[in-house]
Parts: structure tokens; sequence; C-alpha cells
């Protein structure tokens, strides 16, 4: 029966090329949203973890209270010792001591006096006298489009928007306002070492970064940190590997004598900062709604279509129940047809769609153009993300959306009455 059931939809085109058509088109396009969502979703757990998250942070209780505002007043202290302890407890992390701090960047002319001014946020990591990991965490050298990475203390590097918009350029001295630990003021020349362009549209307007050791000088706090980075092995976030980390650290930390509870060092996984957990979340909400749309849309349209085919063989299916077939088999019969039509749709659609998927994955689109006024942590390459979930997404809309048309299109087949089958063929 199977083999008939096959040879039937294989050999009549009209009944089985437009339902696979439809059953393909709708595998494809659920395969590359899917791929293409998860790809957004990857890109900005990627690019947060990188700059401002980590996967894990570790900062003071009131710190952590007030991220938002860059209180280094209740900063870290004794920070080589506690990254030293972090090494050592969770040896497969990479831990990197940042500093974040805002201020004025201050150009000056050929006389001294100012010739441009603008805000900026800045970064300091250690990237002199180390082995460059914080160099390839941030992607300097492959954002670099002036000049050269910092080689000595008192330079920095300016993002490519601030710079054109103040026109400086390599080998400039710049001159940075901003407030002490203690909140005294703060004034120390720099050189613009070189020009980077992060490819994220909210650091490129005004991120600069610097060597840790210059500003910590700067900023009055030798051995004091706001911040202290976790990253998983890979770069690659794992909820759960990260949850399970935090809660280890935050109850030993939390049964130790120290500092007043204020200044006891806290670990937050990236989920926990700034909302990203339900950002997260609402990317998978996406991806579920998005199936149970395309299920929705092609069960109706393969409804209409069962309903237009129920009427073409009409004859058919009266002819068969004249000859003594049952009407649940011929019922069944019908959702097998349905089943190989999904079956076939859903291969074709799922190949087509895991092809533009892996394109869109390999190369990526440049949507610069589009994200200029974005606030966003994204780059502006868009690419998709192939999990194995991609591979398997695609059969739920297309059977589930095949096997429903034609089980509400094959209700039909009990309403036939035997007694007039001979009457409709006379007809």
């Amino acid at each position: 029966m199977i083999r008939f059931v096959l040879k039937g939809v294989l050999r009549d085109r009209s009944r089985s090329l437009f339902p696979i058509l439809i059953v393909a088109a709708g595998a494809m396009l659920t395969v590359f949203f899917y791929s293409y969502m998860q790809g957004g979703k990857n890109n900005f757990i990627d690019t947060s973890a990188r700059f401002q998250t980590g996967h894990l942070k570790v900062m003071t209780r009131a710190y952590a209270a007030e991220a938002d505002l860059l209180p280094n007043d209740l900063a870290l202290t004794g920070v080589k010792a506690l990254t030293d302890r972090l090494s050592t407890e969770y040896p497969d992390l990479a831990w990197k001591p940042r500093l974040r701090f805002s201020g004025l960047l201050d150009i000056p002319d050929e006389s001294g006096e100012t010739r441009a001014q603008g805000p900026i946020s800045g970064l300091a990591v250690e990237l002199l006298g180390q082995t460059g990991s914080e160099v390839e965490i941030l992607n300097l050298e492959k954002g670099l489009v002036a000049g050269h990475l910092p080689q000595r203390h008192g330079e920095i590097l300016v993002p490519s928007g601030l710079a054109e918009s103040l026109k400086i350029k390599p080998g400039d001295r710049v001159t940075i306002i901003s407030s002490t630990m203690t909140g005294a003021l703060a004034i120390a020349d720099f050189t613009a070492a070189g020009i980077i362009r992060y490819g994220i549209t909210p650091l490129d307007r005004g991120l600069v970064i610097a060597d840790l050791a210059d500003i910590q000088g700067f900023l009055d706090m030798e051995d004091a940190v706001g911040e202290i980075f976790g990253f998983l092995p890979g770069l690659l976030y794992d909820a759960r590997a990260a949850a399970r980390i935090a809660r280890e650290f935050n109850q030993k930390t939390g049964t130790e004598s120290g500092p007043e509870p204020d200044f006891q060092p806290v670990m937050l996984t990236l989920g926990e900062q700034g909302g990203l957990e339900d950002m997260i979340s609402i990317y998978d909400t996406y991806a579920y709604v998005l199936v149970a749309v395309f299920v929705a849309v092609m069960s109706i349209v393969l409804w209409n279509a069962g309903l237009m085919g129920s009427l073409r063989r009409y004859g058919e299916i009266g002819l068969r129940l004249a000859m003594g077939e049952t009407r649940p088999h011929l019922y069944f019969s019908l959702l097998g047809e349905s089943l190989i039509v999904g079956v076939l749709g859903s291969l074709l659609g799922t190949a087509l769609g895991l092809a533009i998927a892996y394109y869109l994955q390999t190369y990526g689109i440049n949507a610069e153009a589009f994200t200029k006024s974005s606030e966003m942590m994204m780059t502006n390459i868009i690419r998709a993300r192939v999990t194995w979930v991609s591979y398997v997404i695609g059969f739920i809309p297309g059977l589930m959306a095949t096997l429903l048309g034609t089980a509400i299109a094959g209700l039909g087949v009990f309403r036939r009455r035997t007694a007039t089958l001979m009457k409709e063929f006379e007809a």
C-alpha cells in the first residue's frame, strides 16, 4: 500500500507538485529565519560579553547596584590577589581586570589652545606586557584602520567616529579630562597611537581604549578596578556553566569574613546584567512564534489545496469506496500521501534554507547604512548561525501543516454516502 501511495504521489504531478512547493517554501523560510535569529542572538551575546558584561563579571555589591553610572569610588581593591584567587579556583576561565570611565577628550592646536572637544567613554585593559589576549578578545588588530596598537605607556586608541568628527590623526597629542576615584579632577596628556573601527555603532562614536596601568595611575586607582571579566573557554557562553560558577563563588564569598558587605565582591552572569536574560528569552520566544505562524499559514493553504484536490479526485474517492475500501483506510491513505509530500517538501526546503543560511553565516551582510543611529551592542555585519536545530526545524511546519491540512480536508470522506455512489457515477 505504501508503494502504491508513493507511486501515485510521484507520478501525478497535479496531485503533489503544488503542495510540495508550498511545503518547501515554508520549510525554507522557517530554517532561514530561525538561523538568522540565532545569528542575531549570538551577535548580541558575543558583542556584549566582549565589551560590556563578560560571561561572568566580579564587582563589589555597591558597584553592581549602580554599574550603569560607572561608580569607580565603589571599585574593587586588592585586585591582583583577587584575580590570582579566581585563576586558581577556576583555571579554565580567562579573568581580565578592566576599568571603565567617562570624561572629555580635548584636542589642542599648535599653540596649545583647545581646538575641539568631545565626550568619551573609556575602557582600560591590559595591553602592555601581556600575551595579547585582550587584543584578541576585543578584536583590536582586526579593527585598526590607521596607526598602530599602543606599544608604550601614554598611548591610546581613538574610535573612528570620534576621530573623524574631531579630526584626530595617529600621533596627535590629546588630553583626557575626568575625575579620580576620590572625586578629584584628573587631567592627563596621551598620544593617539591608532584609529580603530569596532564595527559597533555605539562604540565607534566614542569608546577610547587605553592601557590599564596608565588609567589606574591617572584616576588614582592603584591595584583597583571597577570590574573583573570572566570568559569561558573558546569565548562561548554557556548559561548553565556560568550560573553554576557564579553560585559557587557567591556562596564562598558570603561565608568569608572581609570588608563591609557593600564592598564584598559579587559575581554576576551575563544574563543577570542589563536585562540581557530577558532579551535572550525574547529571541527564543520569537523562534517558537515563527514556527507557529508558518504552521498556521501553511495549514490553511494546504487545507484549501486539499479541498481542491478532493473535488478533483471526487470520482476516484467514490470509486474506491464503491469497491469496498473502508472510509478509515481511505482517510489514512490520504494522510499517508500528505506525509510523503511533507517529507519531500521539507527535505527540499531545508536544503535551500541551509544553503542561504550558510552563505549568510560565512559572508554576512554589511548593514552599517541602516545602523547609524543604533544603540544596540551588535556588529554592523549581519550573519546567520546554523545550529543542529536548523537541520530539523523545517520539518515541524512541513509535516504538521500537511498532516493538519489533509486531516481537515479529508473529513469529507466520511460524509460520502455509499447509497448514492452509483447515482454519482451515472451522472
